[in-house]
């Protein structure tokens, strides 16, 4: 059974084929793949070069406090109503600023600032504020730099958001999931629709450049028909960005899933159907499928940089701005220079150790090799154009492409026999039917995973 979308197909029996365990591709190496090999002195000869190429940057702050847990949540979180706990995180948090920041040139400039987590809202407008002014103290933001922050709805009030536009952020993102109650109930995540109606007119009313919303498919007592509602009322909150998650049950990695009642998740069939019918409504409402689980409007800056080919993979998902080198602050972020990535310490206590030892707080990383470059150059094309151009890559790198990449040219030819990429001597291109199976044209390409791919979600 086949079904024609537009700029998309869908193939439920090349799909359900094509479902296997392989990594999201925010990075290649993939963050699996960073170990404990990696030092402070690895780190700060990779800021070191980093300078060198004086690249600008991008900037992400992880605030991991959440009041309640959701138990669909993936992310490393600190769950406390106890809002005492964020003090000493600042702190920390500062002076993690501070150390990094001295290695760093300040000639660079910021041309994107993200703060996720967790909840960001957590904070109160003076600690907003006061992690603001620090970040703006240690280092030169752009005046056209894009400044995003992850909100809970359940969270704001309008003064509030009125306060994020005025203080600088310019694009915001919150999570809907699911306009069901009984689906909010089962996830513990309660959000009445009127209530994320008015954040969105705050949001409106308050001038942010862009909005993205986020929906997660396949949990507790969702069908084709209740989520169908969802995508509807979603399009009428009328956001600039969507992104539309595939929820993974894996209780034995996120304990908190365990509240999740397993009978009562959409069986594989069920989860194919609503993927189909959101990709159907989604695109015949004027959003473009950008990949994986990413929609935006065709004048949202994510489409732009896609047709410019300025769009990239990290470890937020899509982004703009191919050009910057990412530096991560706070518990559990992650750096992504040009020629390593380092993780700091996920225990906020381990992190608090590295902060007051007057050294970076990473605990983990990997240099890449010349070979891991040109990979990630081809993978990174691979998920952000659905398409690679050979000469590009040989001209780049002195290389010829398919004597280089024989192997990988060899493997993809059952993907060429199912009709997901069409190779010809220039060009691999993603077909209509392959941009959903974006994931598994990359793995072929990926020589770190190829032999571990339990450890991913699956590709759908």
């Amino acid at each position: 059974m086949v079904f024609i979308l537009p700029s998309v197909k869908f193939d439920s029996n090349l799909i359900q084929k094509y479902d296997t365990p392989t990594p999201r591709y925010t990075s290649y190496p993939p963050a699996t793949e960073l170990t404990e090999a990696f030092s402070v002195l690895d780190f700060k000869e990779a800021i070191a070069n980093s300078n060198q190429r004086k690249s600008p940057l991008s900037l992400y702050f992880h605030i991991p406090f959440c009041q309640i847990p959701c138990y669909f949540c993936g992310c490393n979180t600190v769950i406390s109503n106890n809002k005492n706990i964020a003090k000493p995180y600042l702190q920390s948090l500062v002076q993690d600023i501070r150390n990094t920041a001295a290695l760093i040139d300040s000639d660079r400039k910021v041309l994107q600032i993200h703060w996720g987590g967790g909840t960001p809202n957590y904070l109160n407008p003076e600690q907003v504020e006061f992690l603001w002014k620090n970040i703006r103290q240690h280092f030169t933001i752009d005046s056209e730099a894009e400044i995003s922050i992850e909100i809970n709805p359940r969270y704001v009030d309008k003064n509030y958001i009125f306060f994020l536009r005025e203080i600088g952020f310019n694009r915001i993102s919150f999570g809907i999931q699911d306009f069901n109650r009984q689906v909010q109930v089962a996830v513990n995540r309660v959000q009445p629709e009127e209530m994320l109606f008015d954040v969105m007119s705050w949001i409106k009313e308050a001038n942010f450049k862009s909005v993205n919303v986020d929906l997660i498919y396949g949990l507790p007592y969702q069908t084709r028909e209740t989520f169908k509602e969802t995508i509807k009322k979603t399009i009428e909150l009328d956001p600039n960005r969507i992104v539309v998650f595939n929820f993974a049950y894996v209780p034995w990695v996120k304990p908190v899933q365990k509240n999740i009642p397993e009978d009562k998740l959409p069986l594989p069939q069920e989860k194919l159907e609503i993927l189909k019918m959101t990709i159907e409504e989604l695109t015949a409402n004027k959003y473009l499928f950008i990949g994986m689980d990413h929609f935006a409007k065709a004048d949202d800056e994510l489409a732009i940089a896609q047709q410019n080919r300025t769009l990239k993979r990290n470890f937020q998902g899509y982004t703009t701005l191919a050009e910057t080198e990412l530096f991560g602050f706070g518990a559990t972020s992650i750096s992504m220079l040009e020629d390593a990535y380092a993780q700091n310490h996920k225990q906020l206590q381990d992190y608090y150790r590295g902060i007051e030892a007057g050294v970076l707080p990473i605990s983990k990383g990997i240099k890449l090799s010349q070979d891991d470059i040109i990979r990630r150059d081809v993978i990174m094309s691979i998920m952000c154009h659905h398409e690679l151009h050979k000469p590009d890559i040989e001209k780049k790198y002195n290389i010829n492409f398919d004597e280089y990449f024989s192997l990988e040219i060899k493997a993809l030819q059952p993907l060429e026999a199912d009709q997901l990429v069409e190779l010809s001597t220039k060009y691999i291109i993603i077909t209509e039917i392959g941009k959903l199976l974006l994931r598994n044209v990359a793995v072929i390409f990926d020589t770190h995973t190829r032999n571990h791919q339990r450890k991913f979600s699956r590709a759908i």
